[in-house]
């Protein structure tokens, strides 16, 4: 396949909810099929390992020391991913065998950060099976404040994939216009949007982000419904009794660098749907506009962006 097309796969699938090893397994799965297909990008959605916090919506989870919420959170943290302890290993293994590059949604634990809050992390593993990015979801939202601690721009990185230009951000971080500039200031013209799932996230934003930088724009969501949670879930019997029966329906979908649908948002259908992309398209939508080119004005405004890793320490032995 010319360098001009990339074949995309996005995995509308759901988790084993809060199930380390078992997503860790669903993902080798998913990518193997996705290969076999031809693909040469496969995404996942938002916190898809091991899964997203749908719990606290329905658990009172703004009370404190409630039993319930403890208990899942510490759940939730000890299935979480430790990339430093090798938890993306065989993934990474994998994606080299293979020679597909990977963007998964990840609950990562990482030990720069002392080891035990968790972060909404976009991970970047290209085809030679090496990370090579790691965004920490800036801010949460809503009630994932109650579960999840705000990254930093360390990840706010783009990636060559054959003639594209590749990066990504989580859910509703896609409506901040200063990261989506941050992206599109290093060359992106193929945008990844992750979210946790549902047609509402995705039908409006995904084509204005296209139209907005002339790029195509990919965006994945996951599956959940009830039914699919594990029944040795922490206290299972309580987060049931409010939920609904579908917590998350999909809508993914690609919009190309015109704005229009490539894929129309696809609801309540699990597997990998497929797509080829032609890079010049890219080219001729930046004929009219280009936001960071010769449709900006640096001299009047410019955007700074630190990427620096934060931590709460600086060792000097």
């Amino acid at each position: 396949m010319k360098d001009s097309i990339l074949k995309v796969a996005l995995a509308q699938i759901a988790p084993v909810w809060l199930n380390k090893e078992a997503t860790l397994k669903k993902v080798v799965t998913t990518l193997e099929e996705a290969a076999t297909n031809g693909a040469e990008l496969v995404v996942f959605g938002e916190a898809f390992l091991p899964g997203y916090p749908f719990w606290l919506a329905y658990t009172d989870g703004a009370a404190w020391d409630l039993k319930v919420n403890k208990t899942v959170h510490g759940h939730y943290v000890a299935n979480a991913i430790q990339i430093e302890a090798g938890d993306l290993d065989e993934v990474c293994a994998v994606a080299k065998k293979l020679k597909i590059a990977i963007y998964l949604g990840i609950m990562e634990r990482p030990q720069d950060r002392g080891g035990h809050s968790i972060y909404c992390s976009l991970v970047y593993i290209d085809a030679n099976g090496v990370v090579q990015s790691v965004h920490r979801k800036l801010q949460p939202t809503y009630d994932e404040r109650l579960t999840w601690a705000p990254g930093d721009g360390h990840g706010l990185r783009v990636h060559p994939l054959k003639k594209f230009t590749v990066g990504g951000l989580n859910c509703w971080e896609n409506w901040m216009p200063l990261a989506r500039a941050s992206l599109y200031g290093q060359g992106e013209n193929l945008h990844i949007a992750v979210w946790p799932g549902n047609l509402n996230n995705t039908q409006d934003i995904t084509r204005f982000i296209a139209r907005e930088s002339r790029s195509y724009v990919i965006s994945v969501s996951s599956l959940m419904q009830t039914k699919d949670f594990p029944k040795n879930t922490p206290f299972l019997d309580t987060i049931l009794e409010k939920a609904p029966a579908v917590l998350g329906n999909g809508g993914s979908c690609i919009a190309s660098p015109d704005g229009e649908w490539l894929i129309e948002p696809v609801v309540d259908k699990a597997g990998l749907i497929y797509a080829e992309l032609d890079f010049e398209r890219v080219y001729q939508e930046r004929q009219n506009f280009d936001p960071v080119g010769h449709y900006s004005r640096p001299d009047v405004t410019k955007l700074s962006v630190n990427r620096e890793r934060q931590s709460t320490i600086e060792i000097k032995d």
